[in-house]
């Protein structure tokens, strides 16, 4: 079952890892911040009174007399559809990013992610009327799609493959940073009133408009340049992204999946072929699976998990502080080992560990936590410990490898549309979870914890048996370094090489 991969000692071809590249990863890792920031800020922002009033006001009215319950005393639908809906328009914008990705180049498509979201951040701010607001949501959703599609692919792309998942996760790494900061907004600007609700959605124009003048110091990548024809731009870029005079290998790689890619008219159709199902198929289910790893249950329990166990008024601000600075290291972690260790080794090790903390949660919040009242300290410290613990675990594994592994699998010709199916699959599973979260844990209560444990279980088995290992291999040698000795998923390739030769005879 293993695969023939490099050893991850020595690169595939000549590189250095140059002030340059670190340069244009940290700006365009700022689409990550734009994402984490949204994910953060929007939990907040739906919970201060005063957006409320003005936006939500039977919301609001629910909110003053409704009779707390330990699981259903956040669940309203409507809320929940405004929160979400920005993930539906991602999903739709990752399509049109594909096309812009294809045609215009990664860098342009990072430039509109910024421009929709200054705009919808100037929307969703200044907004007076709801009319405002879901049309700044709206474009605010362009913005995560364009950057969503563009980022990731920008980075597999000018990284050098011994390099390429750690400065891949850096993406990631932004994201919780985003997450971790729009978490200690929400808490400073709560008292802010009438408009504290108003500098938290627009902070977001911050990272939004360092990734628009950022985009202007960062090259195009290679891959891009020499896929619209301009090779001598390309070759350029690759000489200074790479820190060596020797890239003739490489370029020619480059050169040589462009003209297989320029033979490809329809990008979508060729997602069907046999050839493009594994990645196809794998970049489908991690998104699947990243979501459905009970995230939204551990971090929506954290808050009020640290006030039974003392912390009081503080309790929302250090949940906010422990478990986004273990997120934040944590994802250092995954950074320094998925380059080491390898992909694979980090996606098994941590469905055990998540299971394990997902199933011990469970077991204590069924047992003694009921409708109303709370956990007793003892009881409430442990579970605090396992979320922590379960955080970690997410952080340098299904949180990161959910956006590297699709991004660095499809060959050139299905790149951009293969990794817009990725994007768009998170963004609905993402609105499916949002949509849906709250009703399931006012229904399941305690046992959503274990509905959780049992995806991880299958997802464990999916990355044992499906997943192969990338480490190390150049991004367009995964065909015959990683697909073609897997297991099974070789029999794709032995289907497309017999429909080559039949169509040659």
């Amino acid at each position: 079952m293993a695969v023939v991969v490099s050893s991850g000692n020595a690169p595939a071809f000549k590189a250095k890892m140059t002030v340059y590249v670190f340069v244009c990863v940290v700006i365009a890792a700022f689409g990550g911040l734009i994402f984490g920031y949204d994910i953060g800020i929007k939990g907040g922002v739906t919970a201060m009174d005063d957006f409320l009033k003005k936006f939500f006001p039977t919301v609001w009215e629910k909110k003053q007399h409704v009779h707390e319950n330990n699981y259903c005393k956040y669940d309203n639908q409507f809320l929940q559809l405004f929160t979400s809906s920005l993930y539906l328009a991602a999903l739709v914008a990752s399509f049109l990013a594909s096309a812009v990705c294809s045609k215009l180049g990664r860098k342009p498509t990072m430039q509109f992610a910024s421009v929709f979201f200054l705009i919808g951040v100037g929307l969703t701010a200044g907004a007076v009327n709801i009319f405002m607001l879901i049309i700044g949501r709206i474009l605010l959703g362009f913005g995560v799609g364009f950057g969503n599609q563009a980022v990731p692919l920008f980075l597999s792309e000018i990284a050098p493959a011994q390099l390429r998942g750690g400065l891949n996760i850096v993406f990631q790494l932004m994201v919780t940073i985003g997450i971790f900061i729009a978490n200690l907004v929400n808490y400073f600007t709560a008292t802010v009133h009438p408009n504290g609700w108003r500098i938290a959605l627009g902070g977001a124009a911050v990272p939004a408009i360092i990734l628009l003048f950022g985009s202007f110091i960062i090259c195009e990548t290679p891959t891009s340049l020499i896929e619209r024809n301009k090779n001598e731009e390309g070759k350029e870029a690759l000489r200074k992204i790479r820190g060596v005079e020797d890239i003739n290998e490489e370029y020619e790689s480059i050169v040589h999946a462009c003209e297989i890619a320029s033979q490809v008219k329809d990008p979508y159709r060729k997602l069907l072929k046999p050839a493009s199902r594994p990645p196809f198929i794998i970049g489908m289910l991690l998104q699947l699976f990243q979501q459905f790893t009970g995230i939204n249950a551990i971090m929506f329990y954290a808050p009020v998990l640290f006030q039974t166990v003392g912390f009081g008024s503080d309790a929302a601000l250090l949940s906010a502080v422990i478990t986004g600075v273990i997120n934040v290291l944590s994802t250092f972690v995954g950074i320094y080992l998925v380059d080491r260790t390898g992909r694979r080794f980090l996606l098994l090790q941590s469905s055990v560990h998540m299971l394990i903390c997902q199933l011990i949660i469970g077991i204590i919040l069924a047992k003694d936590l009921g409708t109303t009242g709370s956990l007793g300290k003892p009881q409430a410290l442990v579970v605090v410990i396992f979320v922590c613990v379960y955080v970690m675990g997410f952080a340098w594994s299904w949180g990161p490898l959910g956006w590297l592994i699709p991004s660095e699998t499809f060959p050139l010709e299905t790149r951009t549309a293969g990794f817009a199916v990725a994007v768009s699959c998170n963004m609905f599973f993402t609105f499916v979870i949002a949509q849906a979260f709250l009703s399931m844990l006012c229904g399941m209560r305690s046992g959503i914890f274990f509905f959780f444990s049992a995806w991880i279980i299958v997802m464990g088995l999916f990355a044992m048996f499906f997943v192969p290992e990338t480490k190390g291999v150049a991004i367009d040698d995964m065909r015959e370094r990683v697909w073609k000795p897997h297991w099974f998923w070789k029999r794709y390739m032995l289907a497309e090489d017999d429909d080559v030769e039949k169509r040659t005879e």
